[in-house]
């Protein structure tokens, strides 16, 4: 869940790079491009043998930290990070695709809307991140990493055996999973993310920073997107049921 946009927004690269390369918005384009090819690449690997997985996002959430407690933009971590990344997004996308047929794609026409449509609101409809919504988002997303961990808690200790946990309840009087109400939340929490994700490509350019700095934007891009599709999959799932 981490997005690096948030500590990015406090301690973005603010002084002119030493050789006079500046950060512009081909290069983030550029980047996230390659970066999105690796993951994709690694992905059907993960797709053909899932059990890879576990071990990709073992991996993965390593380089992860890494990345984002760096000082300076590596584009070794980011695509290495992309490439395990990318074991456990094939993996996982095998098990719901097994189970859920078709899942796969929707969840990708899903997660390109959301991105696409935040994308037009921004550029467009001038929407920005401001210090108010930035809390906001963090409060929220803390609020849902805890819902995360206690769900597979709940789970790992068998207390709760459905599916997806608390998620796979329905809300009381109703046959509305608790997850699709949840999932519904958390992508707008992603499209305010893409939102937080684009203020901040926006102030780097403007202000100059290394030309380097496009790696960390594409990893912070990267972050949105796998965590947005990944949690498509679990909102079709959920509406999907048993089908």
């Amino acid at each position: 869940m981490s997005n690096p946009a948030f500590t990015r927004k406090e301690n973005s690269f603010r002084t002119a790079p030493l050789d006079g390369a500046t950060m512009t918005y081909d290069d983030v384009i550029v980047k996230t491009l390659l970066t999105m090819g690796v993951l994709v690449a690694t992905g059907v690997v993960g797709w053909m043998f899932p059990a890879l997985a576990p071990v990709g996002a073992g991996v993965a959430f390593i380089i992860g930290l890494v990345a984002v407690f760096k000082r300076n933009p590596s584009a070794v971590l980011t695509l290495a990070y992309a490439a395990f990344e990318g074991l456990a997004v094939g993996g996982v996308s095998k098990i719901f695709e097994t189970t859920y047929p078709g899942i796969v794609l929707q969840a990708v026409i899903g997660t390109v809307a959301v991105l696409g449509a935040t994308l037009v609101a921004f550029k467009f409809g001038g929407f920005r991140a401001t210090p108010a919504m930035m809390k906001m988002l963090l409060v929220a997303m803390i609020g849902y990493l805890v819902y995360s961990v206690v769900n597979l808690m709940l789970v790992a200790f068998h207390v709760v055996n459905t599916p997806f946990g608390i998620s796979s309840m329905h809300i009381p009087g109703t046959s509305i999973p608790i997850g699709v109400v949840v999932g519904l939340v958390v992508v707008v929490m992603a499209a305010f993310n893409f939102i937080v994700d684009f203020t901040v490509i926006e102030d780097d350019v403007k202000s100059g920073a290394p030309a380097n700095q496009a790696w960390y934007n594409a990893f912070g891009l990267m972050l949105t997107i796998v965590w947005l599709y990944l949690e498509m999959l679990k909102l079709l799932a959920l509406l999907r049921g048993d089908d």
